[in-house]
């Protein structure tokens, strides 16, 4: 978006280019959260504008609260004005709405159901479906109730609770045994909570549905706090323990995409936990590894 001081001739997408409003633009854009505070020669040099342009612009930007100005350092960063229109943008943007197109690719590139759920009432209720077009599909209920234990959306909900809150939520709603695969010890939940948080995904094997194995992972927003989960399961006869490896890709990548879109990625919360994914991705545990997680 940079653009310089002496031309503006670069193509444009339209006829109506404004060169100032590119400056502006390009300004607002250097400031990054590795480096939130930059000096008028800093700015001056990732934009391409004369020093004393980018001065001018600076000013201006300060008057109208897009930028601050530290009284002793003399550098500059974002103003709480973008913070507030930041805001204003966040509250318009519907989870619904922002997560369909990603769980509609994830459904195409793993050919199973994918589920969006959020944790209500210490459940996980299912608030978006997309089926896969194949002969055996999940019977699972779009505003129901799930048990969060027994469900990897729902243990990827609990892995960003405190101790205390995961065990208030067990003893609220008890951890009945589903299948003989299902976690029924608060103290082995919380272990395998510690793992899903330190690989970023999360695996249901037929814990709360005999011949079912499901994936998921966490979605964060601006704030950096679990807001959801989204994952996709299968029957064990497509969701093989060889698959789990690349399903569990595929759904880190998808949510990883949409807590971007919620603005996730200014949080050091999601900095840290992308570097996790990104880390598991490139060393992520043997299927049977992964299944042991879930167990």
């Amino acid at each position: 978006m940079a653009t310089t001081e002496h031309t503006d001739t670069a193509p444009a997408p339209g006829r109506y280019r404004i060169q100032a409003v590119e400056r502006v633009g390009a300004i607002l854009d250097v400031f990054t959260p590795e480096e939130p505070e930059l000096g008028v020669t800093e700015i001056a040099g990732r934009t391409g504008l004369h020093k004393s342009t980018a001065h001018r612009f600076l000013v201006n930007l300060e008057s109208v609260g897009l930028l601050e100005r530290d009284a002793r350092t003399q550098r500059y960063r974002l103003g709480l004005r973008m913070f507030e229109m930041g805001g204003i943008v966040l509250a318009q943007m519907s989870l619904w709405d922002e997560a369909l197109p990603f769980l509609e690719r994830l459904v195409a590139e793993s050919g199973e159901t994918g589920h969006l759920a959020v944790l209500e009432r210490g459940e996980a209720i299912y608030i978006e479906k997309v089926e896969a077009r194949r002969a055996l599909r999940i019977p699972s209920a779009m505003g129901r109730g799930y048990p969060a234990h027994a469900t990897s959306l729902g243990k990827v909900l609990l892995s960003d609770l405190g101790e205390d809150e995961v065990r208030e939520i067990t003893g609220a709603h008890g951890m009945a045994a589903y299948t003989r695969t299902t976690t029924t010890d608060v103290d082995h939940l919380l272990a395998e909570l510690a793992d899903i948080r330190a690989h970023g995904f999360a695996v249901d094997d037929e814990e709360y549905d005999e011949g079912l194995r499901c994936v998921g992972a966490p979605i964060r927003d601006h704030t950096g706090r679990v807001v959801a989960a989204l994952g996709i399961g299968g029957p064990v006869t497509r969701v093989t323990p060889e698959r789990v490896e690349e399903l569990a890709r595929l759904v880190m990548d998808a949510a990883d995409g949409l807590s971007r879109r919620l603005g996730a990625s200014q949080s050091g919360a999601f900095a840290r936990a992308a570097r996790r994914v990104r880390a598991t991705t490139s060393t992520t545990p043997r299927p049977s590894a992964a299944l042991r997680v879930a167990r």
